[in-house]
């Protein structure tokens, strides 16, 4: 039985995902546009520096920091980041990024992946139209990242 097309490129971000360098949770993501792979990324530190599994610590993880707080003291560069960096806007206009996550000791898929806030806003800006992230082996969300700027989670009222 031939695999669905989704499922074929949550699968080859996954593969991605085997690169990252990240002792905490290692993420893989593709971008897809007119059904071509325009830029591969992976969770890790930016180029020249050392990795956390080079240094052997991850600090959010030695200070207990719950997942999603204080980016600020990873040394990690997201994968969607990495994948957005790889490719020029004019590639990624309407594509589809797929992001998939695990936990780095199990190995167990992370069903509640989804794009921090700050990558969000890189989506945005990079013309990319949909997200779609493994939630299960078969299942997964598919965002479309309108929703993202009509529902604006940076905006709080004082």
């Amino acid at each position: 039985m031939r695999k669905d097309k989704v499922n074929y490129y949550l699968d080859i971000a996954d593969s991605v995902r085997s690169r990252s360098t990240c002792l905490r949770r290692q993420y893989g993501a593709i971008i897809v546009a007119s059904d071509e792979i325009v830029a591969t990324g992976y969770n890790g530190a930016p180029r020249g520096r050392k990795n956390c599994d080079e240094l052997g610590h991850c600090t959010r993880e030695e200070l207990k920091i719950p997942s999603g707080q204080r980016y600020e003291l990873c040394r990690s560069v997201h994968a969607e980041e990495n994948a957005i960096i790889s490719a020029s806007r004019k590639e990624m206009l309407g594509s589809t990024l797929y992001l998939v996550g695990r936990d780095t000791q199990t190995g167990a898929l992370l069903n509640t992946t989804t794009p921090c806030s700050l990558c969000r806003r890189r989506i945005i800006n990079a013309g990319i139209q949909n997200v779609i992230c493994r939630i299960s082996e078969d299942e997964y969300t598919d965002t479309p990242v309108s929703d993202w700027i009509e529902n604006d989670d940076t905006v709080h009222s004082v």
